[in-house]
């Protein structure tokens, strides 16, 4: 039995100036997240949503927070 290895941080680019923004990943929040992230560059909210594939990796979407 092999054991998954969790990505612990990600990049995406943020909805609003596109700019690419690293983020640390909490693994015990668990696998599917979603919550506001202000761009390091714009400062614009971004909702952020957050999910990992079948090998661990690390799959975030950005969209502008409403």
């Amino acid at each position: 039995m092999s054991t998954v290895s969790y990505d612990d941080s990600a990049t995406y680019s943020c909805a609003f100036c596109g700019e690419p923004n690293e983020i640390d990943i909490d693994i015990s929040a668990g696998s599917r997240q979603s919550y506001i992230e202000d761009c390091q560059v714009c400062c614009q909210p971004n909702v952020i949503r957050l999910g990992f594939d079948d090998t661990g990796q690390a799959q975030v979407e950005a969209e502008p927070e409403s």
